[in-house]
């Protein structure tokens, strides 16, 4: 048992200083300003902020190798050890379009590691069902249209290791978004050249969320008003966005939550350097390039995302803790357990001093070894 003392956290966007946080086992199990009850080991916070373990749901590697160029479960484990290290404690491995062999290995080093898994959550794929038009740094020849039986395929041989799709709807058939949507896996629209009309359509069909904005999709225009209209005129379509400033400058990072709010969520979208397989990041300055010409992903953790958004963009604290760990909850249905600081939620915190930089990590109500913090 945990005794959290001399914390600041946000409850219901009022910042709260000074009351301890209890944890037993897993989960957060109530607050005091009074003694602590035997038993409970005390870590003091110092005045810092306390908030939930970011969540994030699109990252290709991290602290090593690029999970589609070595999927196994060791880079998993490399992924899930470094990114715990650093405040996310709950992420999706992210695969870029590919050929079938890569995303069969993928998903079986995903079962494999699944029992053994701490904020490893699952797999998103970001393809192959997508538009080559928007292609962004996917292979084209790679992309291609969905068929029914190639996604019974995958979602079978997934066993619910495949959380979450990006694809293109414009392209695919009403069959194969339904089977997808039936076995519980979150769509979101990206790498799409849908229209107003068509991505309004996929949103009321049940598509929930959408990838990257603005990368990699058609721009608003006064004439045509194109995938991002339909998301903000949408009542609940969600969206995540990349707050590098290099993948979407800093104001448009500020207008989309303006538009948004909690409807807005944070990824890294972020690579690790590779040489090998199909896809060979390179370092530029503060982004990854491939091949020299096309912006690969970013360079960035969930930690400078949110550093941005309140640096940056003049998104405040409480409302920037929320695009990295509730929002992003809620895409993937873990908002009832993950997300928040309330009595009976697990008990994934992290400590961030006044610049956002991890003080301390506790995940399921015990510290975390942070020797891969770097």
């Amino acid at each position: 048992m945990i005794a959290i003392v001399n914390p600041r956290f946000f409850r219901d966007n009022q910042l709260i200083a000074n009351e301890t946080v209890l944890v037993d086992g897993n989960k957060i199990v109530g607050f005091t300003n009074d003694t602590i009850p035997d038993g409970y080991v005390v870590i003091d916070a110092e005045q810092n902020y306390l908030t939930p373990g970011f969540i994030d749901l699109q990252i290709y590697g991290s602290g090593g190798n690029l999970f589609s160029a070595y999927p196994t479960v060791a880079t998993l484990a490399q992924m899930d050890a470094d990114l715990m290290s650093k405040g996310t404690t709950g992420f999706l491995a992210c695969i870029a379009t590919n050929s079938d062999e890569i995303i069969e290995q993928a998903i079986l080093a995903a079962k494999a590691y699944r029992p053994m898994a701490k904020g490893f959550l699952g797999l998103h794929l970001e393809g192959p069902y997508l538009n080559a038009k928007r292609k962004g740094a996917h292979l084209a020849s790679y992309i291609k249209k969905a068929t029914l039986d190639e996604v019974k395929r995958i979602i079978e041989l997934a066993d619910g290791v495949v959380k979450m799709m990006t694809i293109a709807p414009e392209l695919q058939d009403d069959e194969v978004i339904n089977y997808l949507l039936d076995n519980d896996v979150v769509l979101s629209i990206g790498h799409s050249d849908a229209n107003f009309e068509q991505a309004t359509e996929a949103y009321n069909k049940g598509i929930t969320t959408t990838t990257h904005l603005f990368n990699a999709m058609p721009s608003i225009h006064h004439r045509e008003p194109n995938l991002p209209t339909a998301l903000f005129n949408h009542p609940t379509a969600m969206s995540s966005i990349i707050a590098d400033g290099l993948h979407v400058n800093f104001e448009i990072v500020k207008m989309s939550y303006h538009l948004l709010k909690d409807r807005l969520f944070l990824i890294t979208d972020a690579v690790t350097p590779c040489d090998i397989g199909p896809y060979h990041h390179q370092l530029a300055g503060d982004k990854f390039v491939t091949l020299g010409i096309a912006l690969s992903g970013s360079n960035i953790t969930m930690t400078s995302s949110v550093r941005n958004c309140i640096e940056k963009c003049g998104i405040s604290t409480a409302d920037a803790l929320k695009l990295a760990t509730i929002n992003p909850a809620k895409v993937i249905g873990h908002d009832q357990f993950k997300g928040k600081i309330t009595i009976g939620q697990q008990a994934d915190l992290i400590i961030l001093d006044d610049s956002f930089n991890v003080k301390e990590v506790i995940f399921e109500g015990e510290k975390v070894n942070r020797t891969f913090q770097h």
